[in-house]
């Protein structure tokens, strides 16, 4: 590329502070060994943490200049990991959470792969270690899921670590997007992708800032901004059920007219129909809301976050 690039380094922070010390001894090791290759810009945004997340980073000793962003409240994992990209001047934006799950060290290996050409290099894990049964499998559920429900080929196995270029991030700050999923924002723009495997780490210290509720939530705002499938499958079936009831109650007029032995169905049969049709009917105009709610946030146009205070840890 000629001249030595400017890389800059996104990192969310919400109540880390066990892990800032050893998280920032690391970005630094990192930026050392790479000076000649390139510089590093960090952006740690500090998504209204009740700990000494801020303070922490203040107080360890470093040699790496940090900008620090703090939002007035916590606006969530996707709307701070955009206030670092909204702020970054790189030649490329590296995602990457605080906890040291995914290794800082890799950063000179995502570097590399963009130096080929890519536009987006996004980590794949091929193993993850210190997570539960449980969550491996309800991650690979819901990308199956979303990859059947939507046209989007959002590669499976991969969180929000990955190297963007300044395409990109001129592009992914010029939505205007309110229920964000930023990593099915990055596979629908398109442009030359590319993965990178690596392994997992455990988490260094502390507890998961996603529990199920909020994965939940983004999966949620994962399907209904890339899929209109839900609306589609609610017209098919309401098709199918209409035309069931049809058939049965041409069914019920007739049968008398061939046969004695027939009986209509009681009062059990007639709840067990009102029930069916009456949950079916629930679940649509939930189905529907849930488009409504996301249309009513972004007619509303608020701000995805607001900061509020930004300064400058000088190493």
């Amino acid at each position: 590329m000629g001249t030595k690039p400017k890389i800059s380094l996104v990192i969310p922070v919400f109540n880390e502070e066990d892990v800032i010390s050893e998280l920032l001894r690391r970005i630094e090791a990192v930026a050392r060994v790479n000076r000649e290759r390139f510089d590093l810009e960090v952006i740690m945004v500090d998504d209204g943490s009740i700990d000494e997340s801020v303070e922490m980073i203040l107080k360890v000793q470093s040699e790496l200049e940090i900008e620090i962003i703090q939002l007035s409240r916590n606006f969530g994992h996707q709307a701070a990991v955009m206030a670092g990209i909204a702020k970054s001047h790189g030649d490329a934006v590296v995602i990457m959470d605080a906890d040291l799950q995914d290794p800082p060290e890799l950063i000179l290996e995502l570097v590399k792969i963009w130096e080929q050409g890519f536009h987006v290099v996004y980590g794949k894990r091929i193993s993850r270690a210190g997570e539960s049964y449980f969550k491996k499998i309800s991650a690979s559920v819901f990308y199956n899921f979303l990859r059947w429900l939507t046209d989007v080929e959002i590669p499976l196995d991969t969180g929000d670590f990955r190297l963007i270029d300044r395409k990109v991030v001129n592009s992914l700050t010029s939505m205007n997007e309110k229920s964000l999923f930023i990593r099915g924002l990055i596979a629908w723009m398109g442009f030359k992708q590319c993965p990178m495997e690596y392994q997992r780490e455990a988490r260094y210290a502390g507890e998961t800032k996603y529990p199920l509720k909020k994965m939940v939530a983004l999966a949620a705002d994962a399907i209904l901004a890339f899929s209109e499938k839900p609306l589609r499958l609610i017209s098919k079936i309401g098709l199918s059920i209409f035309l069931i009831a049809v058939s049965t109650s041409v069914f019920v007029l007739l049968a008398p007219l061939y046969t004695t032995e027939y009986q209509a169905p009681g009062w059990l049969s007639l709840m067990l129909v009102l029930l069916t049709f009456g949950g079916f009917q629930v679940l649509c105009l939930g189905v529907i809301g849930s488009y409504v709610l996301r249309i009513y946030r972004q007619t509303k146009n608020r701000p995805i976050y607001i900061v509020m205070d930004e300064f400058k840890k000088i190493g």
